[in-house]
Parts: structure tokens; C-alpha cells; sequence
């Protein structure tokens, strides 16, 4: 018989800046978006064009973790700080938008993003071959098959975190059609589900089994068991990703989902859903979205691309470690590697070297 947790003793309504309504937001975008100076391109694109050798980012000057970018200006300094508080202390997202992504070749665009990306924080592996640089593309993969990652396919992504403490999204080229980006609170949806439904919201504090999808780290299990909420050092965090969650019941050895646990992320998801709750957006080319996973959830909606293959939806993405941020529980370690301060997050199978990828390899 199934025993209803009692949850951890927490504020129904904690005070945060990132507890807004989509519906807020919706017609403010001024409050979360930024816009280049012309100042801080030409500076960005003086260090980003250096590290770009034969058509192809020089891995050792992009991304090296223990050197500063390469005489970086104090206006892209001011940027890289602007956009880092806008994630820790703010809304706990933001779009920079017009990197003129139609002006540029694809490796100095990338060497741009990743030197950028370095001044907010410090990229993480994405996936078990060590890209640096994601390429969220419609590949062909099976939205249904388990061991695809949903970003590989034009499915309906549904709201989820990604496993570093930010993520960047540099659109190249939107969909014929769909492909929203959709954003939500995961401090809203927190209180409304308290608020409506105080039998279940407990279990969103109890581990979950969440599939790894293939990318397993060895000596452990292709799961990992983290709760959707946790409240640690007086902060609510975030982490989830429901299909996985679902998928994640395929292997015998994985805890199974009481019924009242799943009723709980069915509520969830219902609450994230709703227009009021979620804030819709489109992302044109040159916009970079920054979302800060801890607190924040995304979703994109499925899309149909153009038939020319050159003209199809592709997104850039990183993922960011950032300094100076909030301690997580220590069972984050099962998917993040460990949860150092700017040293965590990322997929870490085996000794992979990373790499920055051009394009889907």
C-alpha cells in the first residue's frame, strides 16, 4: 500500500523574483530581452575571429577552462555579468537578440557563441561524444524510440531541464512552421500546485528514476534518481524531463512510479500547460534565449521544417556552468558529475575528449 510523503517543510509561497506568470511577461518583452551595441559585436567578433583556423574553431583557444577569452573588453565583460544576473537574481531567463547570424560563416558564428558563453560561464559536454557545441536539428530520430534525445527529432519537446546550470540557444534558422519556445516558473507552478492539490504536491519531493537514454557513465546505472523538486539552502530546484521519466521504467532494476507519484506529474503537467502559467515566444535568427535550468523549465513545440535541407530549423546550443551559484543537494551528483560550483553539469561518458562540431556529425 502506497504511503503519501509528507513533503519537506518548506514556505507555500517563497519570496523569489522568478516566480512570475507567463501572462506577465507576455506582453513586456522588454523586460527580458537585450540588444547587442554595436560595440559589443565588433568586440565579440575581434576575439571570436582569431580562434578560427582552416574553417574550423581551434578547440584549445575557444574553450579552454583555465584561460580568460582572449583580451576581453569591458563591454562584453558587462554583457557576460548582465546576462549571468539575469539568470541567479532575476526572471531567470533572457533573449539577446540580432547576432547576425546571415552576415557570418558557421565557424566564426560558433567561435562568437562559445567565447560569449565563456564569459557567462564554463561549457559542459552535451552528450556522450563531448560536443561543446549541440545542434538542436531534426535528425530523423524517433520521438518515441528511448534511446533518441527529443532535441534529434520535431516532436514536442514538453517542458524539461537540462542537465547544467544554464542553457544557450542561438537560433540559425526557425521552422516552416511550430517550434515555439515556451518557458515556465518552476516556483509558479510550485505554489499552484500546493495550492490545489495538497495531497500530491509531496511527491514531487520524492527521487524519480529519469533514463539517461543510452549515455551511461561507467559503474552506474542507466538511470539516475533525483526528485522533479528539491529544497536545499533555503532555494526550490528544479529537475525534470517526464519522457524520460516514463522510459525510464523500461529497465527492470528502476524503482517503480506509485500510482500517486505519477498523479503528481500528471498535475504538474497540467499546471505548466496552462496559458496564464507558460510564456510563449518565437526565437528569429540572432536571438540567443539564456535559461537558467535551477528554476526555470522549457518546452518547444513540435514544427514541420522545409522540405530544402538548407533552409531547415537549426539551433545552436551550450551548456553553461556558472560561477557564483547556488549549492545544490548532493544527489545532483548522479547526473551532473559533481556539484562544485562552476565545475558541474554535462553528460561525462568514459575519457571523451570534447569537441565543437559544425554541424550534426
Amino acid at each position: 500500500m502506497e504511503h503519501p510523503p509528507t513533503g519537506p517543510d518548506l514556505p507555500a509561497n517563497p519570496e523569489s523574483p522568478s516566480g512570475w506568470m507567463g501572462a506577465e511577461l507576455a506582453d513586456a518583452p522588454d523586460r527580458w530581452t537585450r540588444r547587442w551595441t554595436d560595440g559589443q559585436l565588433d568586440d565579440l567578433l575581434t576575439v571570436a575571429r582569431p580562434v578560427v583556423r582552416d574553417g574550423l574553431v581551434d578547440i584549445d583557444a575557444a574553450a579552454a577552462s583555465d584561460a580568460d577569452v582572449p583580451a576581453a573588453p569591458p563591454s562584453l565583460l558587462e554583457l557576460a555579468e548582465g546576462i549571468r544576473s539575469d539568470l541567479q537574481h532575476g526572471l531567470g531567463f533572457t533573449v539577446l537578440s540580432g547576432f547576425p547570424v546571415a552576415e557570418l560563416d558557421r565557424a566564426t558564428i560558433a567561435a562568437a557563441l562559445v567565447l560569449l558563453g565563456r564569459l557567462v560561464g564554463r561549457p559542459r559536454p552535451q552528450n556522450a561524444a563531448g560536443h561543446l557545441l549541440g545542434h538542436v536539428k531534426d535528425v530523423g530520430r524517433d520521438p518515441d524510440d528511448p534511446d533518441a534525445r527529443i532535441y534529434q527529432t520535431n516532436g514536442r519537446q514538453h517542458f524539461h531541464t537540462d542537465s547544467a546550470d544554464a542553457v544557450a540557444l542561438l537560433c540559425l534558422r526557425p521552422a516552416l512552421s511550430g517550434g515555439r519556445s515556451q518557458l515556465a516558473s518552476a516556483m509558479t507552478a510550485y505554489r499552484i500546485m500546493r495550492e490545489r492539490h495538497p495531497d500530491l504536491w509531496p511527491w514531487l519531493f520524492e527521487p524519480v528514476a529519469t533514463d539517461r537514454r543510452g549515455e551511461v557513465p561507467d559503474g552506474l546505472d542507466p538511470w539516475f534518481e533525483i526528485p522533479v523538486l528539491s529544497w536545499f539552502d533555503g532555494q526550490l530546484t528544479v529537475q525534470y524531463q517526464r519522457a524520460y521519466i516514463e522510459s525510464a521504467q523500461r529497465f527492470p532494476g528502476a524503482p517503480r512510479l506509485a500510482s500517486g507519484h505519477a498523479e503528481a506529474l500528471d498535475r504538474w503537467d497540467a499546471i505548466l500547460e496552462e496559458p496564464d502559467v507558460r510564456l510563449t515566444m518565437d526565437l528569429a535568427p540572432g536571438d540567443i534565449q539564456f535559461v537558467y535550468n535551477h528554476a526555470r523549465l522549457h518546452d518547444r513545440t513540435a514544427f514541420v521544417d522545409d522540405p530544402d535541407p538548407g533552409r531547415r530549423r537549426h539551433l545552436l546550443r551550450l551548456w553553461l556552468a556558472l560561477p557564483g551559484d547556488r549549492t545544490l543537494p548532493p544527489v545532483f551528483a548522479q547526473r551532473y558529475g559533481s556539484v562544485a560550483v562552476g565545475e558541474r553539469g554535462g553528460v561525462h561518458v568514459g575519457e571523451t575528449p570534447t569537441v565543437i562540431p559544425l554541424d550534426v556529425l
